[in-house]
């Protein structure tokens, strides 16, 4: 069942989201060669914890961390470690916060010093993809219009959209109805409403769209090995269309 939200709870849940976008403003200058995904980590929780908020995902399904730290071939679920990032890298920076009892939920991909072209592009094309998946999420379509309008941008560009993964609606729960896969075609599923709050996160793989999950239970990476960029917003949609909730 999808749950609809008044305007109270849109506000409400723009101030979680809220936290979130300063918190990648805070994190970006840290992101330098030689910093550990830990440090990161430690530095995340303390932000959300100073605004009256709590991290949404440690101890979600006995996730350990505040933040999902993928690192170059890991798609998602990176867990923070002694693991320090490289000159040349690039890093999916996955974060949730509940706040005044709703959630908040977004993804940004940085770089690390200086990165190859290709991942550029890579990272470029995977934020236009959630643009346009974004851009679709307007009442009387369908929900399966975010979905084509995210795979056209990828595969124009000769990547692939991961599969396994989906994006979601969120609000008093993290993970609400319905699923929101980053790929299909138009004019299927639910009819969008005013009133739903969706978590849309396309993550996008250089080569292959298959994964493999690690020996940890959660780290899911590239089965190629190739580069994977992951960006996610939290949106609301008004009877004028989405608003995001996760922006500045």
């Amino acid at each position: 069942m999808i749950i609809l939200k008044n305007n109270n709870e849109i506000d409400r849940m723009r101030e979680a989201n809220r936290i979130l976008a300063h918190l990648f403003e805070h994190l970006r200058p840290m992101v330098q060669p030689g910093i550990t995904t830990a440090e990161l980590d430690s530095e995340a929780e303390l932000f959300i914890r100073s605004h009256n908020a709590v991290p949404a995902f440690k101890g979600y399904r006995g996730f350990p961390s505040t933040l999902c730290t993928s690192v170059n071939e890991e798609v998602v679920h990176g867990i923070p470690g002694t693991r320090r990032l490289c000159s040349g890298d690039i890093v999916s920076i996955d974060v949730g916060a509940l706040f005044e009892g709703f959630y908040s939920d977004a993804a940004r991909t940085f770089t690390v010093g200086i990165v190859s072209k290709q991942a550029l592009r890579l990272m470029d094309t995977t934020e236009k993809a959630l643009a346009a998946g974004i851009s679709q999420a307007y009442p009387g379509n369908r929900l399966s219009d975010i979905s084509c309008a995210i795979q056209q941008v990828v595969e124009s560009q000769g990547f692939n959209v991961v599969r396994d993964f989906v994006g979601h609606g969120i609000g008093k729960g993290l993970h609400e109805d319905p699923q929101i896969p980053n790929f299909g075609k138009k004019g299927n599923g639910p009819v969008l409403e005013e009133g739903m709050t969706f978590a849309i996160e396309p993550m996008v793989n250089q080569g292959s769209w298959r994964v493999v999950i690690l020996a940890d239970g959660w780290t899911a990476v590239s089965s190629d090995g190739s580069l994977s960029a992951h960006f996610e917003d939290t949106i609301a949609i008004t009877r004028d269309g989405p608003v995001i909730l996760s922006a500045l």
